[in-house]
């Protein structure tokens, strides 16, 4: 096992990776920028290093002063969280390059699986159904384009290969509107990601979102823990997450994870990964793998009692997984809620210092959050402050947890997106469950004056 990580991010998933190797026994080394120095995973941690100021660009993004961090501290391992340089093959390769263990898959894995064109090419190669589109990157010639568009039928989408996040995406319902759509895209594609090429494919019109999760080892071994519906979201953004979803068959489930696994031992895979799908008439499309922990890695955790950080740092030091298909077992229900220092209708960010703070607790109730009383949000990332979780015996039970939960939690001095979350949590269509990728935006869309109604 590994004496000292380093870990390479901030906010509640530096928090929750020092937790796991605290629990393993391992010494943890956590960067910081400027305007992180106050965060109370820097306090916790046996070393800490400012790597810079607070630009993403200059610290959390500098992969030089991450690399010398690791060196100047003797760590073994480098642990990238979610966003920044998790998905980035060129710093696992110098990561590795420069004498340290990379926690998570290697870097032609990651290479492979980060550009959507040839993921979905290696995953049709494994039998993972995927989205009918173009079979590859789309051509220059516009009258081929045109005709690929008309084969797969309109509506159709144009994505960037190297998209992720919700960006580079264009939905063209008519021909007319299709070659401006693929030049705008290309543009932005080649602005945003570095790469200027998309694809098509068919666009699905009321899609849920549902991901398998998978750990897989050195050694070819490779388990599905389970799915999440990750349906409720705005701007391709997720704002609840749910394990397991409700109203699909287990055997479908089935089928589909025990192929995302055999994708994994194909490509020879290591580490966490979540296989992304849209779900529509009974049938499963594959839209992109994400090889890294996701944020909402704890509804798994609740249901499977496995701990998947701890999991990906065991794996990478070289163990077996020490568990077979067969020994996963889902039990129960849980819903984690994203908690975001926004307007919670307005969607606008809200930094500044948190006055007031008082977490939710009792029975089936976990909150994973950096922030605390006295804590200021800076503005430089990503708005998100925490995440509550409720489990329960059943879904009706899980809801309800949340609903206490969520009434109880006080963060006072910014705006959070809780009053939001509570309006959804009796939402008579939430409830029920199902609802598609689209809900909350047409939710939102017939009800503008939720914010009065929400109190």
């Amino acid at each position: 096992m590994f004496e000292k990580i380093l870990i390479a991010n901030r906010g509640e998933i530096a928090l929750r990776i020092q937790r796991a190797c605290r629990e393993l026994g391992i010494k943890t080394v956590v960067l910081y920028s400027e305007a992180d120095r106050e965060a109370k995973y820097v306090k916790l941690a046996d070393e800490s290093v400012c790597i810079g100021p607070a630009p993403s660009a200059q610290s959390y993004l500098s992969m030089p002063a991450i690399i010398s961090a690791a060196e100047v501290t003797d760590a073994e391992a480098i642990h990238p969280g979610y966003g920044f340089l998790s998905e980035n093959a060129d710093f696992a390769e110098r990561v590795e390059q420069s004498g340290f263990t990379f926690i998570g898959p290697r870097p032609d894995s990651i290479r492979l699986m980060g550009d959507k064109v040839s993921a979905k090419q290696a995953m049709i190669k494994a039998g993972v159904p995927c989205v009918p589109g173009s079979d590859g990157a789309l051509p220059d010639d516009p009258k081929e384009i045109i005709r690929i568009a008309r084969r797969i039928g309109y509506p159709v989408i144009i994505k960037a290969a190297g998209g992720g996040g919700g960006r580079g995406m264009r939905v063209v319902h008519t021909e007319a509107a299709l070659l401006s759509a693929v030049t705008m895209t290309r543009t932005e594609a080649g602005t945003a990601f570095g790469n200027p090429e998309v694809y098509m494919e068919k666009y699905l019109e009321n899609p849920r979102h549902v991901e398998i999760q998978i750990l897989a080892d050195e050694f070819k071994n490779a388990v599905w823990l389970g799915e999440r519906d990750c349906s409720m979201q705005r701007r391709h953004q997720k704002v609840i997450e749910e394990a397991p979803a409700i109203g699909i068959p287990r055997k479908l489930i089935e089928r589909i994870g025990d192929r995302c696994a055999e994708a994994c031992r194909r490509i020879g895979y290591r580490g966490a990964g979540t296989f992304e799908f849209l779900y529509e008439n009974g049938e499963f499309y594959f839209i992109e793998m994400n090889t890294r922990i996701q944020v909402e890695h704890p509804v798994t955790e609740m249901i499977t009692g496995i701990d998947l950080v701890q999991e990906q740092i065991r794996i990478a030091c070289g163990e077996k997984l020490r568990f077979r298909q067969r020994d996963v077992e889902l039990k129960g229900h849980a819903i984690e809620c994203r908690i975001n220092a926004e307007d919670p209708f307005k969607f606008t960010p809200s930094p500044g210092r948190i006055v007031s703070w008082h977490a939710p607790g009792g029975p089936g109730v976990r909150v994973d959050s950096h922030a605390y009383a006295g804590y200021y949000v800076p503005p430089n990332y990503d708005s998100m402050v925490g995440k509550v979780i409720t489990y329960g015996a059943t879904r009706e039970q899980a809801i309800r947890r949340m609903e206490i939960a969520l009434s109880e939690m006080v963060v006072e001095g910014i705006q959070t997106n809780i009053p939001l979350h509570r309006e959804l949590m009796v939402d008579a269509r939430f409830i029920e469950g199902g609802t598609n990728i689209h809900y909350l935006e047409q939710k939102l869309a017939a009800k503008p004056d939720l914010k009065r109604d929400a109190g």
